[in-house]
């Protein structure tokens, strides 16, 4: 049914019969498994809630007496695209610099690099927040029975509370479908509805203005000195159109008054000059599109374009206990360091990480989702690190439970990105390597930086090839040749071109080996006794080449081409040095068995093996997933871990792929209990990387929910396994709609931590293996046909499961 004002109204006038809402009832309310609610307003970012159409973004703190809505846009960038950014300094001395650190000099090779390596950073930029939207309510009295909520079902946010005798909504979502940002107003009792609506002051050099009575207009500029000159950035336009059903609108003093109303919808669309665009027209064509619809009409359409792909993956972990349940989120999040079990939560914030994936990264998106998403606090953009696209870990955890939870569209504007990058890290090779083929470091903007940061943490060369892994993951998940052959594998033949070209052979075993760069972020202490960051041949290098290498050779078979260049990467991939084990029984971060500088760092780089790769795993390199175990203990037993929330989710896909559930489990609830604030966001803790404050970072967020879903199903290694790292906790469950390599979507249900019943369907037909346990069978499915399996089918031994299980 559309919910239009006669048939709202209605609703909300049934409900002010009841003479209070009672905490039973609201309690009641909230029980819904998709859901976070509260019993008060947001008086903190980190406590707002987040609403997003790919684009657009907002965090609505739900105040009584002011509404803020942080708002927040993706191409809100400063600064503008540079020329002359490689260090001319770089390609005259990178021999110099090689030798020196293969004759053992490396105090002088890293002085060397930190005088010719860095790039030069004229107008990098960075998104900015915008200014709020805010409404200011009058003839407030007595607040009672207040809540407040998101529901993840439908992507929309929800205020209500009774004041005297009006009971009081709101509803604030973003909707991709109309580009617009939408708040409705309404009340059980007419004419009460009153506020002054206008812009918070804001950081960006801007001016208010109305246009007629009802709307209100600012026009300013991405300007700011940190990260780029002050004068460049682009140009912005925040258009908010009242919609007033009775009372009077008038605009006095930058702001829009309104009076007595019935009802009102507030529509607020966003336009910059990113991409040649006019901010202007781009306003109010939305605004446009969007008020030539009922509010009913808007939030059916949105809820319409949304649900489709939340809906494709459903989540039960267990029932929560019925006290858990009556509590808002906030409390409930709280209780897990006192050790509550609360498996709804945990499947909560599962679903909350797809939620912010749509909100944040659609397929028409300008912007792939940056170090804050779409959102943006104000805080990362005021760091030295600013928020951007951090390609040594953040960026490419943003993506991680795009394919597995089914949501693979959301990639395409990462794919978009990395096309720029191909693009502009061309003249970077060239000029800084004297290298064919494109390569980008650490970090990278909407216009393509690709030149390398500070020593440290920015000579990180491998950097296109870990976000070019989403390439590869879309394609392996989907079977989709045609982007294989038309996008995935240029980009990844041209980034081969260069590592055959830029990569050298060590004296000692004659491996090849890159270099100078750094193993991300971390130190290691040299034979001097400084602590030094370049080096040649760190793993993290290795394991990325030999990804790279390994997937442009079965591309190249797959689509029957390139068979001169196949042999060459085969020989060169047998050149790569093998993984060591070092003195304490962990896996070496570089090449030789140095101590760590960082004992307690938060990066562990090396372990990419581990996970997004699979070149290390229990099954198959027990020694050395052993290894890998040995280096996270030692990281977390070393005085003042620090502690990050991308740091935190790293350890649940590490011991997901270690195959130990319950290990698994218990970093989930670190990362909620100690890396997510109340609104379940996550954030890097103060006096990590020289932050002041705890910084919001979706990473945590996204990476977190990749990390459930590789416990419930794992596809890396040629097979599909159900239920590796089940832990004990989550005895009884399922999960519907997950996503396996080979373009399989997977239902599993479990009972008493064992496999209760699994549904496999194929997009496209194919034979894969699949795992329970111990026992491994075969299964030949069409395209679209779907087999079903019970414990018993893996009993059969040798038999494929057509054979032995159910189909439809």
């Amino acid at each position: 049914m559309v919910i239009d004002r006669r048939n709202f109204l209605q609703g909300t006038l049934a409900i002010a019969t009841l003479p209070h809402l009672m905490p039973s009832l609201l309690a009641q309310q909230s029980n819904k498994r998709d859901e976070l609610w509260y019993t008060k307003p947001a008086e903190r970012w980190l406590q707002a809630l987040p609403i997003g159409n790919g684009r657009l973004g907002g965090m609505v703190f739900g105040g009584t007496e002011v509404e803020r809505i942080a708002l927040s846009e993706s191409t809100a960038w400063s600064g503008a695209p540079a020329t002359g950014e490689v260090n001319p300094g770089a390609l005259p001395h990178l021999h110099e610099i090689r030798e020196l650190f293969f004759t053992g000099k490396y105090d002088e090779a890293q002085a060397l690099c930190g005088k010719y390596l860095p790039g030069h950073w004229k107008n990098f930029g960075t998104n900015l927040p915008l200014p709020e939207l805010e409404l200011a309510f009058s003839d407030l009295n007595e607040v009672k029975d207040y809540r407040r909520s998101l529901n993840l079902d439908e992507a929309i946010v929800r205020v209500s509370f009774r004041n005297g005798g009006a009971l009081l909504t709101r509803e604030v979502f973003a909707t991709h479908a109309d580009n617009v940002l939408a708040v409705r107003l309404t009340s059980s009792q007419p004419g009460k509805i009153g506020f002054r609506m206008g812009f918070s002051k804001g950081i960006l050099p801007s001016a208010v203005s109305t246009a007629g009575s009802d709307t209100l207009v600012l026009n300013g500029h991405c300007y700011e000195h940190q990260h780029s000159s002050g004068l460049d950035g682009v140009a912005l336009q925040i258009r908010a159109q009242v919609l007033a059903e009775g009372g009077n609108t008038n605009a006095a003093d930058e702001k829009i008054a309104v009076r007595g109303a019935n009802a009102v919808t507030i529509l607020l669309a966003i336009g910059t000059s990113y991409h040649d665009g006019i901010p202007e027209d781009l306003c109010t064509r939305a605004l446009r599109g969007a008020a030539s619809k009922s509010f009913g009409q808007l939030r059916q359409a949105h809820i319409a374009d949304y649900q489709p792909l939340y809906r494709r993956l459903s989540l039960n972990l267990g029932e929560s206990p019925a006290s858990a349940q009556r509590q808002p989120t906030n409390i409930r999040r709280k209780a897990l360091k006192d050790g509550a079990d609360d498996p709804e939560l945990l499947a909560l914030f599962f679903q909350y990480g797809r939620y912010l994936t749509i909100a944040g990264s659609r397929a028409d998106s300008p912007l792939p989702l940056a170090l804050q998403g779409i959102w943006n606090d104000g805080l990362a953009s005021s760091m030295g690190w600013t928020d951007d696209f951090h390609l040594d870990i953040n960026t490419e955890q943003n993506y991680w439970p795009a394919e597995v939870c089914n949501l693979s569209e959301c990639q395409t504007p990462l794919f978009d990105l990395i096309d720029v990058l191909r693009s502009n890290g061309r003249s970077t090779a060239k000029e800084m390597y004297g290298a064919p083929g494109w390569v980008v470091h650490t970090v990278t903007n909407p216009w393509g930086f690709t030149a390398p940061g500070s020593v440290g943490w920015g000579i990180f060369v491998t950097a296109g090839i870990w976000i070019s892994l989403q390439m590869w993951d879309h394609y392996t998940f989907t079977g989709d040749t045609e982007f294989l052959r038309t996008r995935a594998y240029p980009v990844l033949r041209e980034a081969a071109e260069f590592f055959l070209a830029y990569m050298v052979p060590e004296p000692r075993h004659g491996w090849l080996v890159t270099g100078p760069s750094d193993s991300p972020e971390n130190w290691y202490i040299a034979p001097s006794g400084s602590h030094l960051t370049e080096s040649m041949g760190n793993t993290c290098d290795r394991v990325f080449v030999h990804a790279l290498y390994s997937m442009c050779i079965d591309a190249a078979k797959t689509l029957g081409i390139d068979e001169e260049l196949r042999a060459k990467l085969e020989t060169a991939r047998a050149k790569l040095p093998p993984f060591q084990i070092g003195r304490h029984g962990q896996l070496q971060e570089w090449l030789e068995d140095y101590e760590d500088g960082e004992p307690n760092h938060r990066h562990t780089a090396h372990l990419v093996a581990l996970y997004p790769e699979h070149q290390i795993s229990p099954r198959t390199t027990p020694e050395l997933a052993r290894a890998a175990e040995v280096t996270i203990q030692r990281r977390m037993n070393a005085p003042h871990w620090e502690q990050s929330e991308w740091g935190r989710a790293n350890l649940i896909v590490y011991y997901a792929r270690l195959l130990k559930g319950d290990d698994a489990h218990k970093y989930l609830l670190g990362l909620l209990a100690e890396a997510a604030d109340d609104n379940l966001l996550t954030y890097s803790s103060a006096g990590i990387a020289g932050a002041d404050s705890n910084i919001f970072a979706v990473d945590g967020n996204t990476a977190g929910a990749a990390g459930i879903a590789e416990m419930l199903l794992q596809s890396q290694s040629g097979e599909i396994e159900l239920l590796p790292a089940l832990p004990a906790r989550w005895a009884t469950g399922s999960i519907r709609g997950v996503c396996a390599r080979g373009g399989y979507v997977v239902d599993i249900a479990w009972r008493n931590g064992k496999l209760f019943s699994a549904s496999i369907t194929s997009k496209r037909g194919g034979t894969t293996p699949v795992r329970y346990g111990n026992q491994v069978i075969t299964v030949h499915l069409r395209e679209d046909q779907t087999l079903h399996l019970r414990p018993e089918s893996f009993l059969h031994r040798g038999v494929t499961a057509a054979a032995s299980a159910g189909q439809s």
